[in-house]
């Protein structure tokens, strides 16, 4: 493998290794949003009863 081969392919690998670490740190660090549990919205739901 010549020179500029391997300079290319290391490059490569390093902005796919950056990318992947930065969207996972991401993914990892961002606060979840908030929302709505669907249990409590159904809260006034009479459930049904057993004949």
């Amino acid at each position: 493998m010549n020179t500029e081969a391997l300079i290319l392919m290391v490059v490569t690998q390093g902005i796919v290794i950056g990318c992947t670490g930065y969207f996972f740190y991401k993914v990892l660090s961002t606060p979840p949003k908030s929302e709505p549990d669907s249990f409590a919205q159904n809260d006034d739901v009479v459930e049904r009863e057993d004949d």
